[in-house]
């Protein structure tokens, strides 16, 4: 089938669906091919469930004219995707970066959606499945889509780019992470460089951090010639500061304009330094769509961090940073330079091992024990088998897992201390939670 004539079933039949756990009435079914499954052989599951067609590349399954026999599953997607994009006359804005490209997503949401229709890519539907899914949940009537595109190695945000099709588009930093797939530093910079790529190629605009000279460099080389920019100096278009920083960021800001110069305040529900410059790009695209500062204000307050991003907790006894949905040596290094900056009397950070830094993970895992040993704190642990590793001659707690770091924990609790809880997802830190 091709790519028009699956449009038009799709125009009728809004919704894709790859989960026949997720199965709504009326949805189109994509039976995608994973690891350890073929959907092929859940399509009349799909069917039976309510879906009115299933998408299929294999001809043994094919049992009557609702199930839509293509050649590959996932290019018929991707292609379904970038078809339905090129209808779309709305502006799109492309998001990517080592860090912070979900609560920068977010922010910018909350604040665009104080005055437009705005649909933005939900959880972290961020990669070559994800971003098809994202786009065909636009609909008609939405005024502006924020596409997150993620990506562990070059020519991924290539070719998410060549989907989405942004008409503007921010990198959020670039760091330490997916070290293995990319390559290195060098690597990550390349693969997330393929977004300026994109933009010089398209003449699209770019959103740039002037305070962080790598992406000014970045867009440079790569030819950007549309350059919003946003920091702490007076020249940019949006210039800002912290006013307050504990236990939530309030900000600063002004418009370079003829119009209006005056300075402005957000508060936010957010901790950390490391989220100034996430507030600072919504408040720069809410500037630049034509949003009101009062309209801004109210969108950067609205926004409450979930997911186990940069949120509080208060148990019985601490108070939480819970930051372990993710880690990569570049966000530990600043959740530690945050943890130093809170004006608490206790501290105690409880790290878990970084995932897929290839040959330079135990290097990595050392800078960070470095790190936080040059930090001050009561109580100092690391858990994980990379930690566990270069242990020796270090006066601080070291366990295996998290089963071992928590009959410690119950053994000598924690107490009336602010706890900066951060590891690789796959840690699962959450864990530890009880028994704090």
């Amino acid at each position: 089938m091709k790519t028009e004539e699956l449009y038009q079933l799709y125009q009728k039949h809004p919704v894709i669906c790859t989960d026949t756990r997720k199965v709504t009435d009326s949805c189109l079914f994509f039976a995608l091919k994973g690891d350890n499954f073929d959907a092929n052989e859940f399509a009349a599951k799909a069917i039976e469930a309510g879906a009115s067609y299933a998408v299929i590349d294999d001809e043994r399954y094919a049992i009557n004219d609702r199930y839509l026999l293509v050649q590959d599953v996932l290019t018929a997607l991707q292609d379904l995707s970038a078809f339905h994009r090129k209808q779309l006359t709305i502006p799109v804005i492309g998001i990517t970066g080592t860090n912070g490209k979900t609560t920068t997503k977010e922010l910018i949401k909350s604040v665009l959606s104080q005055h437009c229709r705005t649909y933005a890519t939900e959880g972290n539907l961020n990669n070559h499945i994800g971003v098809p899914l994202t786009l065909l949940s636009i609909r008609e009537d939405c005024d502006i889509a924020i596409v997150e595109m993620g990506a562990n190695h070059q020519k991924e945000i290539e070719f998410l780019c060549s989907l989405a099709q942004p008409g503007y588009g921010l990198i959020t930093n670039v760091g330490k992470a997916h070290l293995e797939g990319f390559g290195g530093v060098e690597g990550v910079k390349i693969g997330k460089g393929e977004l300026y790529e994109y933009l010089a190629r398209t003449n699209g605009t770019a959103f740039i951090n002037t305070d962080n000279p790598t992406l000014v460099d970045m867009s440079r080389d790569r030819g950007v010639q549309k350059v919003v920019s946003y920091g702490k100096g007076a020249t940019n278009y949006i210039s800002a500061g912290l006013k307050e920083v504990s236990p939530y960021l309030t900000v600063e800001w002004q418009v370079k304009s003829q119009e209006d110069e005056s300075i402005h305040t957000a508060e936010s529900n957010l901790p950390g330094t490391y989220n100034f410059e996430n507030i600072l790009v919504a408040i720069c695209i809410g500037s630049f769509f034509k949003l009101s500062p009062d309209q801004i204000i109210v969108g950067i307050k609205s926004y409450v961090p979930q997911n186990n991003r940069s949120q509080i907790l208060k148990t019985e006894s601490n108070t939480v940073i819970c930051d372990y949905y993710n880690a990569n040596p570049s966000s530990m290094m600043v959740a530690l330079d945050n943890l130093e900056a809170v004006p608490a009397e206790r501290k105690v950070m409880i790290l878990g091992d970084m995932f897929e830094l290839g040959a330079e993970a135990a290097m990595e895992h050392r800078f960070v024990v470095d790190k936080a040993m040059a930090t001050a704190s009561g109580r100092r642990i690391f858990i994980g088998e990379e930690f566990h590793k270069i242990k020796s001659r270090i006066d601080a707690e070291f366990y295996k897992n998290t089963i071992d770091a928590s009959a410690a924990l119950k053994g000598n609790p924690v107490k009336d201390s602010t706890v900066l809880l951060k590891g690789s997802r796959g840690m699962k830190l959450e864990s530890l939670l009880t028994s704090l």
